[in-house]
């Protein structure tokens, strides 16, 4: 079942149990990606540009929450939590760091990577294997650490 089919059972099952919060964030959610496939006109959107979506959509949580939690605004801070669990159900299981790096590794032994020249396109090659479940950031530092000299 694509992501696209479960938002849509998702929200029928929200109608039907009254659930005001889950229904508002799946529209949400089916409005943002229903811009973006604007965005992509005429090409069709996929499931890698689903998941970007989402991806955007909890970043932007993650950092309304800090915000709000920095200007003392409890209520907005659980609004927002509540919405980007919701928004989590959608987005792949994240990879733990042990995960990642042992990824990180094979792609450069892989490339044969030796230098920090090269960070971009291992960082590219364990984007692609990752397919999303791991953290940009946390890849960006574990290559940067292995092909640093130490």
């Amino acid at each position: 079942m694509s992501i696209r089919e479960k938002l849509m059972a998702d929200l029928k099952e929200a109608m039907k149990s009254r659930d005001q919060l889950r229904l508002d964030t799946i529209r949400f959610i089916q409005s943002a990606i229903k811009n973006r496939e604007i965005d992509l006109r005429p090409q069709a959107i996929d499931e890698p540009e689903v998941l970007a979506v989402l991806k955007k959509m909890a970043k932007q949580r993650k950092e309304s929450i800090d915000q709000y939690r920095s200007a003392g605004r409890q209520d907005l801070v659980d609004k927002e939590q509540a919405e980007l669990v919701i928004l989590q159900e959608y987005l792949p299981q994240a990879m733990d760091q042990g995960q990642v790096e042992a990824i990180v590794g094979e792609v450069i032994a892989a490339l044969g990577a030796t230098e920090i020249k090269q960070m971009g396109a291992v960082i590219k090659e364990v984007q692609a294997r990752t397919a999303g479940a791991a953290d940009n950031r946390m890849i960006s530092e574990l290559v940067k650490a292995k092909l640093s000299p130490q």
